[in-house]
């Protein structure tokens, strides 16, 4: 599987790019802020052309160019419904001083919602792009977060996780509809019930295991107890 990491934005959110080779359809994942370029230079170099764009929840450096993408590729867009409204309102998703940030950085809004939206539900098994995702709905960072698993070839498998873990943190839950017993919860089900050798491709940072974050992170070991 080849699998492209884009930092994009003043935040540096993982935008991916991943396809089961080169020379066919991809699927993008969290696209943010100024990830067009990113993103048409990884579809130009690996000859992809887009299937859909998958996001893992509402905030703005996750989802700012989505619409931009789909109107471009004419792809869907799916996000967990309870986070529609981060699309259109970003500023309501952080707090008050980081939105009147946002507000002069973005605009006032709102803004415009991908032409092709799709919900996603807990449990739900995509297939896009010749690959097949199943959505895990966690929240806990916003009310719609989901993580989307995958396999490689070779069979390990593979989460982008968005801002539910990180290598040695989690997402914060201080912002408008965090929760963080629903936070732990979904740690406890979605990282701390997985396989050890389940790569977490996260929203920020570098890739790391579960097995890694098992050992090493302070948040998860306290979730377990």
């Amino acid at each position: 599987m080849l699998i492209a990491a884009l930092p994009t934005g003043p935040l540096n959110a993982n935008c991916y790019v991943l396809a089961p080779a080169p020379g066919g359809a991809c699927v993008i994942v969290d696209p943010g802020q100024g990830a067009a370029p990113q993103v048409a230079k990884a579809l130009a170099e690996h000859d992809l052309t887009p299937a859909a764009i998958l996001l893992t929840h509402g905030h703005f450096d996750h989802v700012w160019s989505a619409a931009e993408l789909c109107g471009l590729h004419r792809v869907p867009v799916h996000l967990h419904e309870a986070d529609r409204g981060l699309l259109t309102e970003p500023a309501a998703g952080v707090d008050a001083g980081f939105a009147a940030q946002l507000q002069m950085l973005l605009g006032p809004g709102p803004h415009p919602e991908p032409e092709l939206l799709a919900g996603v539900t807990d449990g739900q098994t995509l297939t896009l792009g010749g690959m097949e995702f199943t959505v895990e709905h966690t929240p806990g960072h916003t009310p719609g977060s989901v993580v989307y698993l995958t396999r490689t070839g070779d069979g390990v498998q593979v989460m982008f996780a968005g801002d539910l873990v990180f290598a040695g943190s989690i997402g914060r839950t201080d912002f408008p509809g965090g929760d963080g017993e629903a936070m732990n919860a979904s740690l406890a089900r979605s990282v701390l019930g997985r396989d050890d050798h389940t790569q977490i491709l996260p929203g920020h940072g570098p890739a790391t295991t579960v097995e890694r974050e098992r050992a090493t992170n302070p948040y998860l070991r306290g979730v377990a107890g």
